[in-house]
């Protein structure tokens, strides 16, 4: 036999052995793939809906605490209240393989396709506060909307008494938050009170200004609002105070302004969502879930009256 075309057939028969050996088993090259996380030195993306908001300021600051400890690399993007811009920062966040997406949907229903996209890319997806209408999602961590809104009628009814006219100021149409809050809000309020305007003014202060301003011009025998956010309540309170009436505010959120309002006596209450904690139980659930340990698929965070 030709001494070099043997050596030449054992070279070839090599090359194939060893490039066979660097093919994981369903044939993809291994060496090019990159491995996610378990939970050690992850990398975490974070959507919030709006950081011009006290609320996901300190829920983001939470969350920036809990990943230092857990020595995870926090990346937190602000949506600026746009769906569209959430919907890019997602894509941005899927980019950039990360291994795993926190995300605090402006729209409930718009946020769908991002997390699709986040499933389609195998990144999983925890939501926070509002949540998702569509797609998988790990866990979802929020207070119970619906029974905040429930307290905060309970009280209102308690301070103002029953049949008593209310005006209702909502947040952003579409998000859970809002859906949730107006339903618990109302299940009690549409049996107990007159309830003469529900408007929304997005969780905004100024439009709750704006929006109360306008209630009080078509409705001036108000005794009781509800706003959905401590934001919106602290804007009705500029329009009250402006009108020399007097009319109760209940507000939702326990913000360092909201809190503050209540110790002065210009609102009556507002109902406490403890953002700090979601926001530090976004980052230990994603973690776990990282790690392959079982989280919960809801998971509740406490909430409180706080009223002076």
């Amino acid at each position: 036999m030709n001494i070099k075309k043997l050596s030449w057939t054992a070279l070839l028969s090599s090359s194939l052995l060893l490039g066979a050996c660097s093919m994981s088993p369903n044939g993809d090259d291994s060496s090019s793939s990159e491995k996610k996380s378990s939970g050690d030195d992850a990398k975490i993306g974070m959507s919030v809906s709006t950081l011009n908001n006290p609320f996901f300021v300190t829920l983001s600051d939470g969350a920036k605490d809990e990943a230092k400890k857990e020595k995870v690399d926090l990346t937190v993007v602000d949506a600026q209240d746009n769906a569209s811009k959430q919907a890019s920062d997602v894509e941005d966040l899927i980019q950039q393989n990360v291994d795993l997406i926190i995300i605090n949907p402006t729209d409930s229903e718009a946020i769908t396709s991002a997390v699709e996209a986040a499933n389609a890319a195998d990144i999983p997806v925890i939501t926070v506060d509002r949540a998702s209408e569509g797609g998988e999602v790990v866990s979802h961590i929020a207070s119970d909307n619906e029974e905040g809104g429930k307290m905060a009628a309970e009280y209102l009814k308690e301070v103002i008494g029953k049949d008593a006219k209310v005006a209702q100021l909502e947040g952003v149409a579409g998000s859970s938050a809002a859906t949730e809050r107006g339903a618990g809000f109302e299940s009690v309020a549409k049996k107990d009170f007159d309830i003469v305007a529900s408007q929304t003014a997005n969780f905004n202060r100024s439009e709750g200004l704006t929006v109360m301003e306008n209630i009080l011009q078509s409705n001036s025998d108000v005794e009781g609002v509800f706003a959905q956010n401590d934001e919106m309540a602290l804007g009705a309170i500029e329009a009250i105070e402006a009108s020399g009436k007097d009319i109760k505010v209940v507000g939702f959120d326990a913000t360092d302004d909201g809190v503050k309002a209540v110790e002065n006596g210009k609102m009556i209450a507002t109902i406490a969502q403890k953002p700090t904690e979601i926001g530090e139980t976004a980052i230990e659930t994603a973690v776990k879930s990282l790690k392959g340990e079982k989280v919960e698929k809801n998971i509740p965070v406490e909430l409180e009256l706080v009223k002076k």
